[in-house]
């Protein structure tokens, strides 16, 4: 993709200007230098929009959506003018009418990353708890591979209980977890190796062998807003993402509070690339998204500027329904907010 680089320089100068951050990081007081590059993929404007796909049941795709189905509404997205598709990463909810399910994230992301070019792809977010960190780095490494350099990882530390319960998966301590993991991952996704002894996971001088396109891997991205997670964000993070809303209160508190775990951790804030998750109730409005924006074209193209005046450089979108025709009916909004 061509374009404005979201943060004002090329990819390559990113990958060379690191930011580095001196962090106590772990429970023998070892110190290691932090490299938290802040590069992101060039985009058509300054700030671009992303698409949820549908991955589950009884959710914004009536009924259940098949690979068929995920496929086109990939490739509708991509012909509509989203630039990034992401993919959640949950087994299973319960609700009124039972047990939901999901399909896998990981192996539809490959597919995808394999038939539908020229756009990003990504978990948002993909749980370090549900795989072994070292396979999540590997799993990581091949689609960014198979997609020519093109998968963003989003990381976050799971919320949903029932679904660690159901595979037997240990949900707290969470956020120790969280950190055991991404070091590891950061480990072998930036360096090509970690050596990690933790109380939860270990990577025993594990390698990350052979190399995808990038030598250092790809964007990683942490969707939280919880203090130790902001902490670990400054020390590994290129990218945060806040969601899900349908209006903008609330987002400035949430802003601050991450140019405030940055200062505190010495990393400039604006080193940061801040992504948000949005909710778009269209024609159908299925209920399935919560707090969804409802409006015309106009007045979702006015909400859309207005949140990325709050400093947001990726806006991930959840449309509801999100089906070819509810993709078709939001292209012109697209268009409008890609014009310049």
């Amino acid at each position: 993709m061509s374009g404005d680089n979201l943060s004002g320089a090329s990819h390559s100068e990113h990958t060379r200007e690191r930011v580095h951050l001196v962090t106590e990081h772990d429970r023998s007081a070892k110190t290691d230098a932090i490299r938290a590059t802040g590069f992101w993929p060039e985009t058509r404007r300054s700030t671009s929009l992303g698409m949820m796909v549908p991955v589950s049941q009884r959710a914004t795709f009536p009924g259940t959506p098949h690979f068929a189905d995920m496929l086109e509404v990939s490739r509708d997205a991509a012909s509509a003018g989203f630039e990034m598709l992401w993919f959640a990463d949950h087994f299973s909810f319960t609700d009124d009418d039972g047990v939901r399910g999901a399909w896998d994230a990981w192996t539809l992301m490959a597919a995808i990353a394999a038939t539908v070019p020229d756009v990003q792809i990504g978990p948002m977010v993909a749980c370090t708890a549900y795989r072994n960190p070292g396979v999540i780095a590997k799993m990581t490494e091949m689609i960014d591979d198979i997609s020519g350099g093109r998968f963003i990882l989003g990381l976050g530390a799971g919320w949903h209980k029932p679904e660690y319960d159901q595979f037997g998966i240990r949900f707290e301590p969470r956020v120790s977890q969280f950190e055991e993991a991404l070091r590891i991952i950061h480990g072998m996704l930036r360096d090509g190796k970690a050596d990690v002894r933790g109380e939860f996971f270990q990577a025993n001088d594990a390698v990350n062998l052979p190399r995808g396109p990038r030598a250092e891997g790809p964007p990683i991205l942490i969707g939280s807003s919880g203090d130790r997670m902001l902490g670990l964000l400054a020390q590994y993070g290129d990218a945060w993402n806040t969601c899900w809303y349908g209006n903008t209160e609330g987002i400035p508190e949430k802003v601050e509070k991450l140019d405030s775990a940055m200062e505190t951790a010495g990393r400039d804030p604006k080193s940061v690339i801040r992504t948000i998750g949005v909710s778009i109730a269209g024609e159908g409005y299925t209920g399935s998204r919560a707090n969804a924006f409802a409006g015309d074209a106009e007045a979702q193209l006015a909400f859309l500027k207005d949140v990325e005046a709050l400093g947001f450089r990726h806006i991930c979108v959840g449309l509801d329904p999100c089906t070819p025709q509810s993709i078709a009916a939001f292209a012109p909004v697209i268009e409008a907010f890609a014009s310049p």
